[in-house]
């Protein structure tokens, strides 16, 4: 039985009665490894969007974000000039808070220093966790934590590069969204062999 074909009850709890769009997050995306530099590029965007707010308000947006950020293009988000931004809080299809805007082309700019340093982001990225995903076996929601000394190390390092909207609770949840951190519940049907 496949992950989107398993009863919603036997999900991590958090997609448990969640939209479809979220179970597909949850069933499809969530946990699996990434090494894709533009995906890694929008998950940091959206990631960082989300702080104060639900995942699901972020994600029921993904696509506006996609639109109004040249569809995660880093280079092109990069050069966005204030007219842009001014734009940007403008659109009532992503979160407008001025920060959150403004760190878009921070995090743009910080992101291509780093993939011009180590050739790829994601090299960068999985460097931390020697190439393999951290596997956890957790039981219950309870037991997954909000933060980890990696990901205290991760959010303390990427804030020295200059990225915003990288505090260890993001970083965890980044890490989890792209897979290098993976903590599907056992027994939940999206989890990887």
């Amino acid at each position: 039985m496949s992950a989107t074909t398993a009863p919603v009850d036997q999900r991590c709890a958090w997609a448990r009665g969640a939209s479809d769009l979220m179970l597909a997050y949850h069933d499809e995306e969530w946990g699996r490894p990434s090494h894709d530099d533009r995906h890694l590029f929008e998950m940091l965007v959206l990631e960082g969007a989300q702080a104060g707010l639900s995942w699901s308000t972020v994600l029921d947006k993904r696509e506006n974000y996609r639109r109004a950020l040249d569809g995660f293009d880093p280079e092109t988000v990069a050069a966005y000039d204030q007219a842009r931004l001014d734009a940007l809080l403008q659109d009532p299809g992503i979160i407008r808070n001025r920060l959150k805007v403004a760190s878009v082309v921070r995090n743009a700019q910080a992101f291509l220093r780093v993939r011009d340093e180590y050739g790829a982001f994601a090299d960068y990225l999985w460097g931390w966790v020697d190439g393999s995903p951290i596997v956890n076996r957790f039981t219950d929601m309870s037991q997954i934590p909000a933060s980890t000394p990696l990901s205290d190390r991760i959010s303390k390092d990427l804030k020295k590069r200059g990225f915003t909207f990288v505090g260890t609770t993001i970083t965890y949840a980044y890490l989890q969204a792209n897979g290098l951190v993976e903590d599907h519940l056992v027994g939940c049907p999206a989890k990887p062999a």
